[in-house]
């Protein structure tokens, strides 16, 4: 009985939040220009691809591309993509590409002001932090290029986590650390990698740099964690060019399952730090998961950091004379 009231409970709670959830609506074009590839040699083109979940219907409007484009995907996690290879040319050339979306982006909400003051049953932790985790979660414990779950990151975290109980709370005294120690600045060099060590010691650094620390921490104390990325959209504006990507963070919740943090946004707007721990807004559009990536056919180069720009091949090396346009138009507003 009083299992089904809690049940109950939950759900006029998840009922409520639906209910309050905002949206958008936007058309988001992906365009880019791959600059004066020499003759006699070939190019490869790989494409991240958005693609729709429970949080985002994605529909892709228009594909073009001066070298034919086949959609693949890559198996580790299952990212989508577009795949171009063109045999050498006998002359100088640029190509176009381009892609174009039409996308509804929901608000995440997950957790509410009650769940963040809850702790997890003893026994519902061990369950994912011990030997019987779901094989799937496992590789969410393992570290990265970039992100070791061993050295200061691991040292900081077990003293951070000292005395808390179960994933969420060491997921949010983690959270708490990284948004007191982080400054969101992206002078002079090193950030942006999402380098953990770098992070740690720098105590600055983008969206990257924040959650790399945040995985490291969290992995290293058994929480199972994972890098998402794709684009910001600006909540103040209904269109316009977008400079850069965006990226955020998830942790494992038993019961609960992904629960999405994303301390750079709290940090430049402090107002929010709850919020972003649990729940995302609509402004953002998420192509990508995961870190060191081999892309589907494998490039000739190093597994990728991330991928949420196009990653270019000439001649079977990496190329960086890209030319990246990333812009968006709401069709219906902030809802």
């Amino acid at each position: 009985m009083i299992r089904k009231a809690l049940l109950f409970v939950f759900m006029l709670a998840f009922a409520a939040m639906a209910s309050a959830q905002s949206q958008r609506h936007f058309i988001f074009h992906y365009d880019f220009a791959v600059r004066s590839v020499d003759a006699g040699k070939q190019l490869r083109v790989w494409i991240p691809l958005a693609h729709s979940d429970q949080f985002q219907t994605v529909k892709v409007t228009k594909i073009n591309g001066d070298v034919q484009l086949k959609k693949t995907h890559e198996n580790r996690f299952g990212n989508q993509m577009l795949y171009a290879s063109a045999p050498s040319s006998t002359a100088e050339r640029d190509y176009q590409f381009s892609v174009d979306y039409d996308v509804v982006r929901r608000e995440r909400l997950t957790l509410t002001d009650a769940d963040r003051e809850m702790s997890e049953e003893p026994a519902a932790s061990k369950l994912v932090g011990g030997k019987v985790m779901p094989a799937a979660l496992k590789q969410y414990l393992a570290p990265d290029k970039l992100v070791p779950v061993s050295g200061a990151p691991a040292e900081i975290a077990a003293k951070t986590t000292a005395g808390r109980t179960g994933n969420l709370q060491g997921a949010r005294a983690i959270y708490d650390y990284v948004f007191a120690n982080m400054k969101y600045d992206k002078s002079g060099t090193g950030w942006g990698r999402g380098d953990s060590l770098w992070a740690c010691d720098a105590k600055r650094g983008n969206c990257t740099d924040f959650h790399s620390l945040f995985i490291s921490m969290a992995r290293s104390q058994n929480i199972p964690s994972r890098f998402e990325i794709g684009f910001p959209l600006p909540g103040a504006n209904h269109s316009g060019e977008i400079t850069g990507y965006h990226c955020w963070a998830e942790f494992y919740l038993n019961g609960r399952g992904w629960i999405p943090v994303d301390i750079s946004e709290a940090w430049k707007d402090p107002a929010k730090k709850d919020y972003f721990f649990g729940d995302h807004d609509a402004n953002r559009i998420q192509f990508t998961m995961g870190r060191d990536l081999v892309l589907s056919p494998a490039q000739n180069g190093e597994p990728l950091n991330y991928f949420v720009y196009p990653y270019v091949e000439v001649g079977g090396k990496k190329y960086e004379n890209v030319s990246n346009r990333f812009s968006f138009v709401d069709l219906t507003g902030n809802n």
